[in-house]
């Protein structure tokens, strides 16, 4: 029996120094260079495809959460938040040094999103936008025009007040980590026609609307742009797009609107304030190639001064998981276009206003049409009088697969929202 004891301790020993060494191994990423090289993966293909089953993506989210609240309870690899993104690379004080394993942090439709992954580091110096045509090098324009993947960070603190919109190039990371990043006080970000795009860690405010104007969108190529509405960031037939940790506030038009076949997004962890229509997920009724649009809003905070529209969705699947609602003027959800809208673990309050007590919000009149359209709410946690409207058959199979995930129970949205918004980071310590 001894004999047996001590053969046993001697294996348990072995196995936990191999898993610490696994460990240690994958650990020890090193930084790459911040000065200019050729990238190792320039004209990377897009080798990824957007999900074509909604339904499993949605239980795939619900996986990163669940895993993330063990880790949590269990005290193992985690910052106690319990929000699965956060928790994936917060945790280390070393971020500064492993920028790109946020990379493989994303969950829900946009979760394939690389951005400048496998390419180099682009440092910004100069926070001026010279010339929408010919722009210098240092700047942001002339980082996000570029064909090559690239991870784009900053120097220092800068308010960027860009002349034209910000026309930005397949596979690239703005990551404003570590520094206080505005883009604001003129047009802002466009992402038209192109894929893995992650922004993270930026302020996006008072965005206004510009064009009648030549922008360059390649090193190759430029073209007249018309007015563009003012918008925060404009997601125009983009796919695998990401934005994390951003603050938005105040635009001419929408803070991020997607449209015109964009699909494969993830909205999170972002802070919406002070604004009227806050986020269009569809171009109009009539353009069905919407059909195809897949998006997750998870874990943002959508907080004062807002009025409608978190998200307005039309057409497409549209997964609203774990934010925080503390206001709003009208509505907070709606759509038209027989959307499918899954709310689940929100926390909803209603304004003192009688007449806005309603989280949802059909843009139509007709009952008959919209009352086969799937809307559903599970687990939300409704406030002050908020009460949310479902409509189509709640056991559809649109909702068969789904029904058996849950998301963190609303009681949880405080802590798992709390981080929203540009996050404080500074250099030897955890975000």
């Amino acid at each position: 029996m001894g004999m047996k004891m001590k053969k046993q301790s001697i294996l348990s020993c072995m196995l936990l120094i191999g898993i610490l060494c696994m460990h240690s191994g994958a650990a020890a990423k090193p930084l790459e260079s911040l000065f200019p090289e050729d990238s190792r993966e320039a004209g990377l293909a897009n080798t990824t495809t957007v999900e074509d089953d909604p339904e499993s993506v949605v239980q795939m989210v619900q996986r990163s959460i669940d895993n993330s609240t063990r880790r949590r309870e269990l005290g193992y690899l985690s910052c106690g938040t319990g929000n699965p993104i956060d928790d994936c690379w917060r945790c280390d004080p070393n971020w500064e040094s492993h920028r790109k394993r946020l990379a493989d942090c994303a969950i829900g439709f946009g979760r394939d999103a690389i951005g400048g992954k496998h390419g180099r580091f682009y440092l910004i110096t100069d926070p001026n936008d010279y010339d929408a045509v010919t722009p210098r090098p240092g700047t942001l324009r002339h980082a996000v025009i570029q064909t090559e993947p690239l991870w784009i960070i900053f120097q220092r603190d800068m308010v960027i007040q860009l002349k034209e919109e910000l026309i930005m190039n397949s596979y690239k990371t703005i990551d404003g980590r570590g520094v206080n990043v505005h883009i604001a006080n003129g047009p802002c970000i466009t992402a038209q026609y192109v894929s893995h795009i992650i922004i993270h860690g930026i302020h996006v405010h008072d965005c206004k609307p510009a064009g009648n104007a030549m922008v360059r969108d390649s090193p190759t190529h430029y073209g007249w742009r018309t007015i563009c509405d003012g918008d925060g960031i404009s997601i125009f037939g983009g796919s695998h797009i990401w934005v994390d940790h951003v603050s938005l506030a105040n635009c001419a038009d929408g803070l991020i609107d997607a449209i015109m076949g964009s699909t494969a997004i993830t909205i999170s962890n972002s802070y919406f304030t002070h604004h009227n229509e806050v986020m269009l997920l569809g171009h109009s009724d009539s353009y069905t190639p919407d059909v195809k649009m897949r998006v997750t809003v998870a874990y943002n905070h959508f907080g004062e001064g807002l009025i409608q529209r978190m998200p307005r969705c039309r057409h497409g699947y549209f997964h609203v998981v774990n934010n925080d609602y503390t206001h709003w003027e009208m509505y907070a959800v709606g759509g038209s276009a027989n959307p499918t809208i899954n709310s689940q673990g929100n926390r909803f309050l209603a304004p003192a206003n009688p007449s806005a007590k309603e989280v949802t919000k059909r843009i139509i009149g007709d009952v008959e049409e919209w009352s086969h359209w799937n809307w559903r709410s599970k687990g939300d946690m409704m406030l002050n009088g908020a009460y949310f409207v479902p409509s189509g058959a709640g056991a559809s199979s649109a909702y068969q697969k789904a029904s058996s995930m849950e998301a963190r129970p609303s009681s949880l949205v405080g802590p798992l929202t709390q981080n929203a918004g540009v996050l404080f980071c500074r250099k030897g310590a955890r975000c």
